[in-house]
């Protein structure tokens, strides 16, 4: 199968083309960037950007399948504020779906995300909720995959509970109640593989966690540890923390705004993991606290 992957040199998209290559397939991964990427040989690449139709219809002629992994960072602050949340995830939908009708392709997935709404709290999950709409409209058949948070080497889950803790004592919103369900990335790519070769998920959308619950104090805990270091966590109170950020919405230079703010009050996990779709048990899957060989 030919296979189109938008963002195909970003931290997920890495991962899923080289999974793909090893299955057999003709991949191309399209990039604004391809030069960054450390891909095989065997995979294509192609200059594009999903925020401007003209530079991927080339790259889309001639697929069967189009995987649509472009997005922005729902933990840090976008460059250009929270319309640029629609400007990726829905415009960006909106340009892949139409340049894949045009050119005939079959199939689309759709990497989209837990809680994605048209009408949820914050500009990302509306954004995702809004562009899943597209793709459920499309002429093209699909599947759309809502994961947690996913980590793994190049992810930013880690790299974002260190901006926003210190080590020894920390403050967290809340403190660190908001719950997340961590998905391995190689995990996550497996399924995202399998939904692709297999028609048996088209049409479907699935919610898709990691086999372990934990709070946002849970990981700051784990993630020092993993340092040799302990760590104190201090509950700011949820209204405290929302003037703090609002606050800081104007400054470029501090990475959390309000819509971070908002994405702590509700929780990142799923009611029944659809990992069993792919026959996958959920206890087989790789945790945050065995990645990050921090077990106590």
């Amino acid at each position: 199968m030919d296979v189109l992957v938008t963002g195909g040199t970003g931290f997920i998209g890495t991962c899923l083309c080289r999974e793909l290559d090893e299955r057999g397939h003709d991949v191309t991964a399209l990039s604004r960037h391809p030069e960054d990427g450390d891909l095989p040989e065997s995979v294509a690449t192609h200059v594009g950007d999903v925020t401007a139709e003209d530079s991927i219809r080339s790259a889309v002629e001639g697929q069967d399948a189009v995987v649509n992994l472009v997005a922005l960072s729902p933990l840090f602050k976008p460059t250009g504020g929270d319309e640029r949340h629609y400007e990726v995830h829905l415009g960006g939908t909106e340009n892949v779906v139409s340049a894949a009708e045009d050119a005939g392709v079959e199939y689309v997935l759709q990497l989209s995300a837990l809680g994605a709404d048209p009408d949820g709290p914050t500009a990302y999950i509306r954004a995702k909720g809004r562009a899943e709409e597209v793709v459920r409209n499309s002429e093209l058949s699909y599947t759309i995959v809502r994961p947690s948070v996913v980590f793994g080497e190049g992810g930013e889950f880690v790299s974002f509970t260190k901006q926003l803790t210190t080590p020894y004592v920390t403050g967290l919103p809340g403190g660190g109640r908001t719950k997340f369900q961590p998905i391995w990335v190689e995990d996550l790519v497996g399924m995202l593989a399998d939904a692709v070769g297999d028609d048996n998920h088209w049409g479907e959308t699935y919610e898709l966690g990691g086999p372990e619950v934990l709070t946002l104090g849970d990981v700051t805990r784990l993630v020092y540890r993993a340092e040799g270091k302990s760590v104190r966590v201090l509950s700011v109170p949820m209204p405290l923390a929302g003037v703090g950020m609002r606050l800081a919405d104007p400054l470029p230079f501090v990475p959390f705004g309000t819509d971070q703010y908002r994405s702590l009050k509700f929780d990142n996990t799923v009611a029944d993991n659809d990992v069993e779709a792919f026959g996958v048990d959920p206890s087989e899957l790789t945790s945050l606290t065995a990645y990050l060989g921090a077990r106590s």
